[in-house]
């Protein structure tokens, strides 16, 4: 049975998001921002994802700013290492 119900990200996982290079330039962050600072203006959730094809199984992040105007949802994926990707 598939799990389809959103997750809270950890702080943990809101850090190794943050620190990606195309999450910093979506949101304008600087170097100094905090991974919670950072949190407390996006909406995101993290999904136990199955992929039906080509074959996926792991961590899905959706993430979306405060405004819908702005950034467009953005979705994270883990690479074959274990890295997060933006897809």
């Amino acid at each position: 049975m598939h799990d389809q119900k959103p997750h809270p990200i950890t702080n943990a996982e809101w850090k190794e998001i943050a620190a990606l290079r195309p999450v910093r330039e979506a949101w304008g962050l600087g170097e100094g921002v905090m991974p919670t600072d950072f949190a407390s203006v996006v909406y995101g959730a993290k999904f136990n994802f199955v992929s039906g094809g080509p074959g996926y199984v792991g961590d899905i992040f959706i993430l979306q700013g405060d405004a819908l105007a702005e950034v467009p949802p953005m979705v994270l994926r883990r690479d074959r290492e274990g890295h997060l990707i933006v897809c």
